[in-house]
């Protein structure tokens, strides 16, 4: 198996609470896989540890051969490794092609004197960055909003949207917390189908969480089935959800 992503014994405590407590598991480059659990299993949590966002308290976390255990989200994100919210971060003032044109880093048009000094180069690099934001709102069908402003779409148009940022850094794993959250079922239908087309053609590889069983047996290769911050099981889908331990875990929340 290629991994691309190798989390072991990951731990994160918030003063006497421990949110993920040792989990380990494997991401296969290329794979569609799920991250279920009950809540407060420490599913975001975990997404918060690998993407930078919180530093872990102990364990590794080995991307693309290499530990970023601890590194900041945008040294992380530099490294091809993004992720979406389960609520939508749009900048909804500005349009939805804006919102992905201020994306990628380091553009000339950032710095004062090559605005002065060089407004052709800057000027360049724009369209070429509006060329790329086009294409990829193509991939996620939202091309038609491009001039709309990001604040008047829909919430399952924002969740396209978000998508949408993420691939403008061109990353090899991106991190999707409950995208079919809000969302009406003809929408969810064709962000499994753009989730699939993304991952055939480019090869980018997702680790999605989402309380949606269905979304997850129909969108997802393998599931990762977490609760009380530890993984219980891994594996083919239907054998996760059929699990005894996983089953519990499930009515013990729901208990609660």
């Amino acid at each position: 198996m290629d991994v691309l992503l190798e989390v072991s014994g990951l731990v994160k405590r918030f003063g006497g609470h421990v949110a993920v407590d040792g989990a380990t598991f494997e991401v296969e480059r290329g794979s569609i896989s799920g991250l279920i659990g009950p809540n407060g299993a420490g599913k975001t949590t975990c997404f918060n540890c690998i993407a930078g966002a919180l530093r872990p308290d102990g364990g590794r976390v080995v991307f693309a051969g290499e530990d970023i255990t601890g590194l900041p989200s945008y040294r992380v994100f530099r490294r091809g490794l993004t992720r979406t919210f389960q609520i939508p971060q749009e900048l909804g003032a500005l349009t939805v092609l804006e919102n992905l044109m201020v994306v990628p880093e380091e553009q000339a048009g950032e710095r004062i004197q090559e605005s002065w000094l060089r407004p052709w180069r800057v000027a360049a690099q724009e369209r070429e960055i509006a060329e790329r934001a086009h294409e990829v709102l193509a991939e996620v069908d939202l091309g038609h909003e491009a001039q709309n402003r990001a604040g008047n779409l829909s919430g399952g148009q924002r969740k396209l949207l978000e998508l949408a940022r993420a691939l403008m850094s061109s990353p090899s794993l991106i991190l999707l917390d409950e995208p079919s959250a809000g969302v009406n079922p003809t929408l969810t239908l064709r962000l499994i189908e753009r989730i699939r087309a993304l991952r055939d053609r480019f090869g980018i590889t997702f680790l999605v969480i989402a309380h949606d069983m269905d979304l997850m047996l129909r969108l997802c290769e393998r599931l990762i089935a977490m609760a009380d911050g530890t993984v219980l099981v891994a594996g083919d889908p239907h054998d996760v959800l059929e699990n005894a331990e996983v089953q519990a875990a499930y009515l013990g929340a729901q208990a609660l």
